[in-house]
């Protein structure tokens, strides 16, 4: 943010231009930036620059062959560009660099380069130019083009300077060889004030950008002051209409002309100042069949035909009618009621950030689209903006019929405690939809569009990318195609090799019943890659099936990256897999239930107390279901056991071993499946007999009572639902003496060749490919309910 101060001495003059032959931008992808580098290289300099980001107009400029554009801001590029070039070079500065962390604008001070701001180099190409300055609160753009237009159409060929893309003219800037230049003239810092205009064009006036100006009055005398430099031979065309335009033009001496939609309040304002103007001979675009719909662009047409009017007061010059012609068949520029998309969805970009910009937009989208649902999704540009207009903004967004509101574009600011967008939705009376996060606003918005709606983005900010995302997301949901996922397998964790596994056979299964497969090893893609591109965006999967087990995969940590990417994942949520991976929590949770559990203690040292009585179960606390795992029959086994577990996790839990049938119960969708009975040939259920083939008889269904394998089934439906487990869990017990005691409950099942789950499913009549649909058909079932 610039301050005054910085303005007047941070600076060279803008007469330091007149011997430089290169120029160096910083923040060259800007819309006004990128602008003044096409003007520079036409008119033979040097041209080249940095910008923090790979903006669409940064790109723009590569393409048109700028090949002295560098992405990241260094005082290296500078310096490369000075070596490259004989001729004096001056450092040009977007308002949006900081210069106390300019590594550009310190090479230039010691380097004793001249340094000026995008205005000074702009009003010192136009210095030969009779300038038609555009300025105001609202519809400056809008309102330069339609000048331009109307200019170009009469045969004056005007140099058109625009603060956005005007697509018939392939950007923001139109060259031309006439006498006038028409600018967009910016009150934001002061920036218009580096212009000599001949012609003032004041659409409106309303208090903006204060936190410069700091107040209205303030804003309004920086106005006079910029209205006030016109000569004598031009003057002041403004909205008779507006009060804040009216104020100046009372207080400037320059010749005014007024103009508005109504003629009864222009006689008045003639009458007022005695201008002695028959204002039914003025020019008025209320009865103009624009192309531009909305009673703002009308009073934008009469601005520009009132512009023409003026000067033709110093003899005939501008063809009015033909003029209008051009005027009438102007389309606009980006992102001003701009149409993206019109089926099965309209869907508009627009530039509206302030109140009242807002509001005559959503009523021009009315005029031009009757009878349809109309859904704003706006985000409001700059916290000082925001804080003092809740009421206004939500009185305008209220106009449409579903509003959705995103957090606020800070720009320069940073944020001011207590100032959130969430409140502008908090006071609007349409229904409302508050989406902190604008990347998820695509998702959001197709999830209830219906053919016909009209989906108009407004904002200053970084919302100019929800059109294209939705019109993808659109696609993405109305194009029929095989359902993608994306089966995730590898990981970091010392089950990692049983995982490959698991995901290769999982990926082998989707494939054969027509789903589309990516394998992926999420690890790789973090530690390697650095990027989840893959997983965002409207090619992203639609859902992960997760073929992954123990630490970082089913203790919650996947979920949570999951979660942040509000991609559906199979298994159970962050909560449920982190209690679950905790056996000593688990034992808690269950115990509460009434669900039997062993006797046990945890530690953390060999010399912890252990109140239990030999033999023993030694097992990291938080691994997977045989990881590390040791009977203890003795204190030197109970003693390397626990040094043995320690190599896995910090905590080690040692509990009473209990003599019985180890059995597995798999729950498949809140359904128990047949219990399984594991009989290792060696008698010990340890990592290596749980998966090599052949060292584990696993029989199915358990060779218990019928009344015993039913309390088994109930145990482990119990035990999933009391951790608040989903999709497909397994629950390893004991049966003693009839009773079921649960050792621990595993979220992610292993779906191998010797997994339980997929051998108890066999059993109950599930074949492996439908046992992976219903597992991934239910990750869909449940993130749909959730949104």
């Amino acid at each position: 943010m610039r301050k005054k101060a910085e303005i007047e001495t941070a600076f060279s003059p803008t007469h330091s231009l007149a011997l430089v032959g290169a120029f160096y931008l910083v923040g060259v992808g800007g819309a006004g930036m990128s602008g003044l580098a096409r003007m520079l290289r036409h008119r033979g300099y040097h041209v080249g620059g940095s910008d923090l980001g790979g903006s669409v107009e940064y790109e723009r400029l590569v393409e048109e062959g700028f090949d002295e554009l560098s992405i990241g801001h260094s005082r290296e590029a500078v310096e490369r560009f000075l070596e490259n070039h004989s001729d004096p070079v001056a450092i040009v500065l977007s308002d949006a660099i900081d210069l106390a962390t300019s590594p550009e604008y310190k090479a230039a001070q010691e380097r004793g380069i001249p340094v000026v701001r995008r205005s000074q180099a702009l009003g010192w190409i136009l210095r030969e130019y009779r300038v038609i300055a555009v300025t105001g609160t609202h519809g400056k753009t809008t309102t330069t083009g339609m000048v331009g237009a109307g200019l170009i159409a009469s045969g004056l060929d005007p140099v058109v300077v625009v603060g956005a893309t005007v697509p018939e003219w392939g950007g923001p800037i139109r060259e031309g060889n006439g006498e006038y230049a028409v600018v967009e003239a910016c009150e934001a810092y002061d920036s218009y004030q580096d212009i000599e205009p001949f012609l003032v064009v004041l659409t409106n006036l309303e208090g903006d950008h204060l936190d410069y100006h700091g107040s209205y009055e303030s804003l309004r005398d920086s106005m006079v002051r910029f209205v006030s430099k016109v000569g004598k031979e031009g003057g002041l065309v403004y909205c008779a209409d507006d009060r804040g335009a009216s104020e100046v033009a009372e207080l400037t001496d320059v010749r005014c002309l007024p103009y508005g939609l109504s003629r009864a309040w222009l006689q008045q304002v003639s009458n007022k100042f005695e201008l002695g103007i028959d204002v039914d001979a003025l020019p008025s675009g209320k009865d103009l069949d624009l192309y531009l719909p909305g009673d703002h662009n009308r009073m934008n047409a009469t601005a520009a035909l009132a512009a023409a009017s003026f000067i033709n007061e110093g003899g005939p010059c501008v063809d009015l009618a033909a003029f209008e012609h051009g005027l009438k068949r102007f389309t606009g520029a980006e992102r001003r009621m701009q149409v993206l998309a019109t089926s099965p969805v309209t869907v508009i970009d627009d530039y509206a950030h302030h109140p009242s910009e807002i509001a005559v937009t959503l009523q021009a989208v009315r005029e031009r689209y009757p009878n349809r649902r109309v859904i704003a999704v706006f985000q409001p540009h700059l916290y000082s903006r925001t804080k003092d207009a809740y009421e206004e903004f939500a009185a305008s967004l209220d106009i449409a019929d579903l509003v959705f509101v995103t957090d606020i574009y800070p720009a320069r600011e940073q944020p001011i405690p207590g100032v959130s967008s969430a409140r502008i939705g908090e006071k609007c009376y349409r229904p409302v939809r508050y989406v902190p996060s604008r990347h998820l606003l695509p998702r959001e918005v197709a999830a209830i569009v219906q053919d016909g709606d009209v989906v108009i983005a407004m904002g200053a900010g970084n919302i100019s990318e929800f059109g294209p995302d939705l019109i993808a997301e659109l696609e993405r949901v109305q194009t029929p195609r095989p359902r993608r996922v994306l089966v995730a397998l590898g990981g970091d964790s010392s089950e990692r090799e049983v995982s490959l596994h698991s995901g290769r056979a999982v990926a082998a299964a989707l494939r054969k019943i027509g789903v589309e497969v990516e394998v992926q090893d999420l690890s790789d893609l973090l530690l390697r890659r650095g990027t989840v591109q893959s997983l965002i965006g409207s090619n992203r999967p639609d859902v992960v099936f997760l073929a992954v087990h123990g630490t970082n995969q089913e203790d919650g940590a996947v979920q949570g990256l999951l979660e942040l990417l509000h991609i559906p994942y199979t298994g159970s949520g962050i909560q449920a897999s982190a209690l679950a991976m905790d056996k000593e929590m688990t034992k808690k949770v269950l115990a509460r239930e009434g669900i039997p559990v062993p006797r046990g203690v945890l530690v953390r040292s060999v010399e912890d107390e252990i109140p239990v009585s030999l033999p023993v179960v030694v097992k990291p606390n938080a691994q997977g279901s045989t990881v590390g795992l040791t009977f203890a029959r003795t204190p030197e086994e109970l003693r390397l056991g626990i040094e043995k577990a320690l190599a896995f996790d910090k905590s080690v839990l040692v509990e009473e071993l209990i003599e019985g049938m180890e059995i597995s119960t798999p729950v498949l969708v809140d359904r128990a499946l047949p219990p399984v009975e594991i009989a290792p040939v060696s008698g010990v259920y340890d990592f290596g007999n749980k998966y090599t083939p052949g060292a584990t008889e696993e029989i199915v269904p358990a060779r218990l009572p019928a009344e015993v394998l039913a309390k088994a089934q109930e145990t482990a439906l119990a035990a999933h639902r009391a951790l608040g487990c989903s999709g497909a869990t397994r629950t390893d017990a004991i049966v003693r003496n009839g009773e079921v005691i649960v050792l621990e409950v595993n979220t992610l099942p292993g779906m191998t060749g010797t997994s339980l789950l997929p051998n108890s499913a066999a059993a109950a009549g599930i074949s492996f490919e439908e046992l992976c649909r219903i597992i991934m058909e239910d990750a869909l079932s449940r993130h749909a309910s959730k949104t």
